[in-house]
């Protein structure tokens, strides 16, 4: 009988390089940079028909976790748990929560470690890694994918080969890890052969794990054993315990344990693996036309070079541009020498310290039954775009300081006004007068879209008084 790997799928960071797609409230991971699945959605189709391979186990932050859900459903992959952190502690303690949730099944449970944000063109050369590595990770080892340069790149750590293991064909000792190098040393690590770059990817038992964070990070995995013990249940979620989490020391697998252990192993791979850093490297990954250039969405070209030119909405004209990065979304732009890809992460800072809320939200702001965009604003009203998915149900509410008016666009709408509840069709419209109990739901299977104004002495968000939820907020 085949032995069975649990994949384990870290989905915390905010990928600040890549804004403005990528933003605190809906990161990087979830975004369909290359191709039509999110990156996240990607990780966990992956492994999806490989007998293998166990239902994924998430970690994620708990601001995302209807996104979460919501894309792994699309794509018909429930996960086995999904573990909503509190606040972002790095991924040494991530992982520890996952490796003590699987040890509660099974006590010799296998763990595959998976970055969400990572793109795998050859996802065949992952699996053959993977069954490489296995034999090791059962034996007790702590396996890293080591990733075969293309280039002496000085973005990614670097994993340094030891000796061969004894009985595990090409799987081999780690002699070390190296922090990003500057070029030179780069470029001797590629002419010297034996330095992989460091995929974040690891097998290893859960049991193997837990032992060396007890060694080398006691009171990490007592504040990890705590969140756990003292975690709550949220529908198909589990909060894991805020106050304990917050004990354990925020530090990267790498530094917690990797850089410790003896237990690390290495296998080569080459799966066509990509963490998707900068819009540089999501340029390099990107089809190209015959100028060099990559042209994502309603964008038109007139002698332009060697540019990645994305527009998601707004119609982009790039006229004799070289070497650029234009991202056009529908409330900011930015242009971007392709030398400078790194600053990034820079400007999105100064933009927090300005408070500007383009750093954190889309313009669509997800919710468990859909999403929905601000169409317009100003003092005392606003206009959104709502989408139900087919089930979806809002919370019965009423609002303290503003009315509603809502028209229906596509689909039925089935909305509670007061002690009544109608049935609205395409084109017709409903008004919710200011403090009235209301709720709004899609009871068919097709998306219901519809466009809602509202006035009154205060339009934020913060006005809904909840009375009933079926997502547990109220």
């Amino acid at each position: 009988m085949q032995r069975l790997i649990d994949p384990v799928i870290l989905s915390g960071g905010s990928g600040t390089r890549l804004w403005p797609m990528s933003r605190a409230q809906y990161p990087k991971q979830m975004l369909p940079l290359v191709g039509e699945l999110s990156l996240l959605q990607q990780t966990a189709a992956r492994f999806a028909d490989a007998k293998r391979f166990g239902p994924p186990l998430i970690v994620c932050n708990a601001e995302h976790r209807f996104v979460v859900a919501e894309q792994l459903r699309q794509i018909g992959q429930p996960p086995t748990a999904t573990l909503l952190e509190p606040e972002g502690r790095n991924s040494a303690p991530a992982v520890a929560v996952a490796a003590l949730a699987l040890q509660q099944r099974n006590p010799e449970a296998v763990m595959l470690v998976l970055p969400s944000d990572h793109l795998i063109r050859a996802p065949e050369a992952l699996l053959a890694a993977i069954e490489t590595a296995l034999p090791a990770a059962v034996e007790g080892r702590i396996v890293t994918f080591g990733i075969r340069p293309a280039r002496p790149d000085t973005g990614y750590g670097y994993v340094r080969e030891g000796s061969a293991i004894a009985g595990l064909a090409e799987c081999r000792s780690v002699e070390s890890f190296v922090e990003k190098p500057d070029r030179k040393t780069a470029e001797k690590f590629l002419a010297a052969g034996g330095y992989y770059w460091n995929s974040g990817m690891f097998l290893m038992s859960a049991r193997s794990y837990l032992d060396e964070l007890a060694r080398l990070e006691p009171a990490m995995l007592a504040a990890c054993r705590e969140a756990l013990a003292h975690a709550k249940r949220d529908l198909d979620f589990v909060r894991l315990d805020a106050a304990a989490f917050a004990e354990a020391p925020a530090k990267s697998i790498d530094y917690a344990v990797m850089e410790h252990t003896t237990l690390a192993a290495v296998v080569p791979v080459d799966p066509g693996w990509s963490d998707i850093g900068s819009w540089s490297a999501l340029d390099e990954v990107s089809p190209k036309d015959a100028s060099g250039n990559a042209v994502i969405g309603d964008v038109q070209v007139i002698e332009a070079r060697n540019s990645y030119l994305r527009s998601n909405g707004r119609l982009l004209v790039a006229v004799g541009v070289d070497d650029l990065i234009v991202i056009v979304e529908p409330d900011a732009v930015l242009v971007l020498a392709k030398k400078a890809a790194q600053s990034v992460k820079v400007a999105v800072d100064l933009l927090k310290a300005a408070g500007r809320a383009e750093t954190m939200s889309h313009p669509v702001v997800w919710r468990p039954w859909g999403h929905y965009q601000s169409i317009d604003a100003g003092p005392g009203f606003q206009v959104k775009r709502i989408v139900v998915t087919p089930g979806g149900r809002l919370s019965l509410q009423r609002h303290r300081h503003r009315s509603e008016h809502w028209v229906v666009v596509a689909g039925t709408a089935w909305v509670t006004r007061g002690e009544e509840t109608a049935a609205l069709g395409t084109n017709e419209s409903i008004h919710i007068a200011v403090g009235m109990t209301h709720r709004l739901e899609n009871r068919g299977l097709e998306p219901l879209h519809l466009i809602e104004v509202q006035s009154g002495s205060y339009v934020g968000e913060d006005d809904i008084v909840r009375l009933d939820d079926v997502y547990g907020r109220a």
